[in-house]
C-alpha cells in the first residue's frame, strides 16, 4: 500500500490511514477514519516514508541509534566494499547517520499468506541424512 506522506484533504496521518486500509483489508472489518484503531489486531508493523528517506539523504532529523541483531554491529562501517576507485589509500567516508548501534537477539517469522505443508520427501531427505553424519 502507498500513500502520500501528507494528504490533509484525505486524511490526518499517512502512517495511520495505511494501517487502517490495512486492517480494514484484512479483516473485512470497517475500521472509521475518527475512531481509535484497533491495535489488538495488529502482530507488526513494517512501513517507510518519503519524509523519513529525504532526511536520511540529507542528514537531517532526530538523533538515532541503529538496532541490528547481536553480531552486526559493524554491518553499516563494513558496507560492501564498493568505491569509485578500489585502489584509493584516503577513502571519504560519509557520516554516519546514527549516534550508536544497539544489538539485539532477534526473533525471526516467516509470514505467509497461505499455508504450506513440507513435502514428505524433503522430510525424509533430510532426516536421513541428518542421521548418517552423526
Amino acid at each position: 500500500l502507498k500513500l502520500l506522506s501528507e494528504d490533509p484533504a484525505n486524511y490526518e496521518s499517512a502512517p495511520r490511514e495505511g494501517i487502517r486500509r490495512i486492517l480494514e483489508e484484512v479483516t473485512g472489518v470497517a475500521v472509521p477514519r475518527d475512531s481509535p484503531v484497533p491495535t489488538d489486531r495488529i502482530e507488526w508493523i513494517r512501513m517507510g516514508t518519503t519524509v523519513a528517506t529525504n532526511a536520511l539523504l540529507e542528514r537531517a532529523g532526530a538523533r538515532s541509534a541503529l538496532v541490528v541483531t547481536k553480531g552486526f554491529a559493524d554491518l553499516l562501517a563494513i558496507g560492501n566494499q564498493a568505491r569509485p576507485d578500489i585502489f584509493d589509500l584516503k577513502i571519504a567516508r560519509p557520516s554516519r547517520l546514527y549516534e550508536a548501534v544497539v544489538e539485539v537477539d532477534e526473533r525471526v517469522r516467516i509470514f505467509q499468506t497461505t499455508e504450506q505443508q513440507p513435502s514428505s520427501s524433503s522430510s525424509s531427505s533430510s532426516s536421513s541424512s541428518s542421521s548418517s553424519s552423526s
